[in-house]
């Protein structure tokens, strides 16, 4: 699946276009490489967001089409979250 539609059906990012945008921005890595919003995302790999003054790192679970908003939290697992 792609890095885009993936954060934004687990719902890490409310919005694909705003995937896209960040993605393209060179604020996402997956596993220590820089993603563009084409990147494939696969089972097990970490990825890592570079938001405004706070970086996210989750690990992906499960992939999937189309969820629900209380199964979304299932398709990923925080492991870290900080502010700079």
């Amino acid at each position: 699946m792609r890095l885009d539609k993936y954060l934004k059906v687990s719902r890490i990012i409310k919005r694909r276009t705003i995937a896209k945008q960040i993605a393209d921005n060179e604020r996402i890595d997956i596993n220590g490489h820089t993603a563009k919003s084409s990147t494939s995302v696969e089972v097990d790999d970490i990825i890592t967001i570079h938001f405004g003054n706070k970086v996210v790192k989750v690990k992906v679970l499960e992939i999937k089409d189309s969820t629900k908003k209380k199964d979304a939290q299932k398709m990923f697992d925080i492991l870290e979250e900080k502010y700079l």
